[in-house]
């Protein structure tokens, strides 16, 4: 109780009511309440430990300096801290050096059995073993404790290693290690502990949504092997009627290749079973040396991994592993402690989940959760909404230009290459700011092909999206070469009902230059802004806005522009033309044909696939949405439960200038949807 009293490096808070200004520090040990008192440290286990020796009758009641004081069944008794040898992940242990109150000095260590019991000469080592492996079958995590007693002499050589090694200017990080293994050697074992770790809510319920989704999921864990087996079974990452195979203990590079080479025997044999695979620290370091290969093959044909005893660099190796594999994967690391911060940063996407084990995942990540229960929705509903729109949104701008400039360069061909513009200067400039912006803005803010509640229920909607399906080549080509063809319309569908000698005036006058670019541009505006429209599946009042609203604006604009001489432009090539476009019928005619024929080809290849191939995504669009509280596509901008998070009152701010919510009723109305 003593050792876990004082092998730590927990801190001490006090109520400002308790404390008495300018007393001594250690005077709340004598007559305080003890429930004044409250422990912090970057490990639960260790704050834990502290707790539990404090109700026992050992409490740790504050640190001054390089003194610490506990309270043994009511007598103090102060211990001056001398030596602190810091945990470290190789190591797997910690320990600190004390004076006692008879002046002696005392070593006391924490860690892991496998660094403690090794180095143990004296006390119960084999029922210490036996305790471990018990509490780690219970899914437990477990530290083992013991203690060294110095002589004077012992002492002063340890004194002189730790200073010699602490200020050396080279190399201090091996002289250390070697000192520290000098220092923690014929130890005298007091005992075992076990700190019981619960699970979050719903933690089995996500792990089997992400594997719905086609997610698979590998655990990575610094626990025992016993413990971290418990604790994938109760949270349903390996099943039990999965087939668990093992790799642990290789101590040679030719038996761990054997041990491989059977397991992938064995899962040849058993193909219809699913199987579960579970490496130490020691056998990963040993496959990934000369074996990488056939670890990987064995790796592929198991439903889920779990290594144990990682250290924090061998979880990023594994990440790492992954991201190089010829199958070239999207990886995404998940962790709540300082060990994990390796691993996020080198994952293609980190999460880091805000619990107690500090917030230096959380600082490392890219995306921050309160709970691992939020992943499922952050993936599957976030993460579905997002790729579909960013997706949307690269290809359509690739799109929507292409459109843009190809007629200009088909020009060049019946202008002799003088250069001369197809487009007025100020329609070169609004296109991309003013006339096609909002709708593609709004869609990649806004738009859910599928129900939220939907997309939740039914994880592997999340497959129709899995390996970049969107964001492919052969789609990127689609968007690309339907730019092209569109392009070809407006050009030469204007050039043909433009011809050689054709008037489209009642008074006989010809159509210039000028009006023939804005014919082509007019098409052009109306075209894309509509194809968006076609690919819009959540409509609310502000996608008809900007949708309708671009193409009235461009009509208004090019009236205003070309129906008044402005005296601030020098040159005015557009005065009259536009008016004078719109005057025509047989252009209006043209106009609409050119439109239809861009976009019924799309219309029929929509309603062809749509009921001949149906993806998963579209077969769910026609689900009725749950009769519950509807995730509004201001909440979709959040990552919380419910929408409470920093942007619900924006959201709510929002709804109501929307009017999709009422000041009064929280529940927002489901939107019109265009399956």
């Amino acid at each position: 109780l003593q050792a876990v009293s004082l092998c730590h490096t927990v801190q001490i808070s006090y109520d400002q009511a308790d404390c008495l200004v300018g007393g001594d520090p250690f005077s709340h040990a004598n007559g305080f309440s003890s429930s004044s008192m409250e422990y912090y440290a970057s490990s639960p286990d260790e704050k834990a430990l502290v707790e539990a020796a404090k109700r026992i009758g050992v409490a740790f009641t504050g640190r001054n300096g390089e003194t610490m004081e506990i309270k043994t069944f009511g007598k103090c008794e102060k211990y001056k801290l001398l030596h602190v040898l810091e945990f470290d992940p190789n190591r797997r242990r910690m320990s600190v050096i004390l004076q006692t109150p008879s002046g002696g000095k005392l070593l006391f260590t924490k860690g892991a059995e496998s660094a403690i019991l090794p180095f143990s000469s004296s006390g119960e080592i084999e029922k210490t073993r036996l305790h471990v492996d018990e509490f780690a079958l219970k899914g437990m995590r477990t530290l083992v404790v013991a203690c060294r007693h110095f002589s004077p002499e012992e002492y002063i050589d340890v004194d002189k290693r730790l200073t010699a090694a602490r200020t050396a200017l080279q190399q201090r990080e091996e002289r250390l290690q070697e000192a520290f293994s000098h220092i923690e050697r014929d130890l005298q074992l007091l005992g075992a502990t076990a700190v019981e770790d619960k699970l979050q809510d719903k933690v089995q319920e996500t792990i089997e949504a992400l594997r719905l989704a086609g997610i698979k999921v590998w655990v990575l864990t610094g626990d025992k092997h016993e413990t971290a087996v418990s604790v994938s079974l109760s949270c349903g990452h390996f099943h039990r009627t999965m087939n668990i195979l093992e790799l642990l203990q290789q101590r040679s590079d030719n038996e761990c290749a054997e041990q491989l080479r059977r397991l992938a025997r064995r899962i040849k044999e058993d193909h219809v079973i699913q199987h579960g695979l579970v490496v130490d620290g020691a056998s990963l370091s040993l496959a990934l040396r000369e074996h990488e290969k056939l670890f990987m093959e064995v790796c592929k044909n198991c439903s889920a991994v779990l290594c144990c005893r990682m250290a924090p660099l061998q979880k990023a190796k594994v990440v790492r592993l992954l991201k190089t594999s010829p199958e070239k994967p999207i990886t995404l690391a998940v962790g709540d402690g300082a060990n994990d911060v390796s691993m996020i940063q080198e994952a293609h996407v980190g999460i880091g989940i805000m619990g107690k084990e500090g917030r230096q995942a959380v600082r490392n990540s890219d995306y921050a959760i309160a709970r691992f229960k939020f992943l499922a929705k952050l993936l599957l509903v976030h993460g579905h909404f997002y790729y579909i729109r960013i997706a949307t949104l690269v290809q359509y701008f690739f799109y929507k230009n292409v459109c843009f400039i190809t007629p200009q360069f088909l020009y060049q061909f019946f202008c002799l290459f003088s250069q001369q513009t197809l487009y007025d200067s100020v329609y070169l400039t609004l296109y991309n700011i003013c006339f096609t912006s909002l709708p593609i803005l709004v869609y990649s803010l806004f738009e859910q092909l599928v129900h939220p509640h939907v997309l939740q229920s039914k994880p592997g909607l999340y497959r129709d999206i899995s390996r970049n399906s969107l964001l492919s080549f052969r789609t990127f080509l689609y968007w690309t070469l339907l730019g092209f063809c569109h392009a070809f319309v407006f050009f030469f569908g204007s050039y043909i009902l433009m011809g050689e000698d054709t008037t489209l005036m009642g008074n006989g006058q010809m159509f210039g230059n000028w009006t023939f670019g804005t014919l082509v541009f007019t098409v052009m505006v109306v075209t894309v802004t509509l194809k968006l429209a076609l690919e819009t599946h959540f409509w609310t009042w502000m996608n008809h806005f900007v949708t309708w609203g671009s193409i009235a604006f461009y009509f208004i604009f090019s009236l205003f522009y070309g129906g008044i001489i402005w005296p601030f432009l020098h040159t005015q090539d557009m005065y009259f033309v536009f008016v004078q476009l719109l005057s025509s019928g047989s252009a209006w005619f043209a106009i609409i044909i050119m439109v239809i024929t861009c976009l019924f080809p799309d219309v029929v290849k929509k309603v062809i696939y749509r009921h001949m191939l149906p993806t998963s995504t579209q077969k769910s669009q026609s689900l009725p949405a749950p009769q519950t509280q509807a995730l509004s596509c201001m909440e979709s901008l959040c990552c919380y439960q419910h929408g409470q998070s920093g942007c619900s009152r924006l959201a709510g701010l929002l709804e109501q200038m929307s009017g999709r919510c009422t000041a009064s009723v929280n529940n927002c109305h489901a939107s019109s949807r265009n399956n």
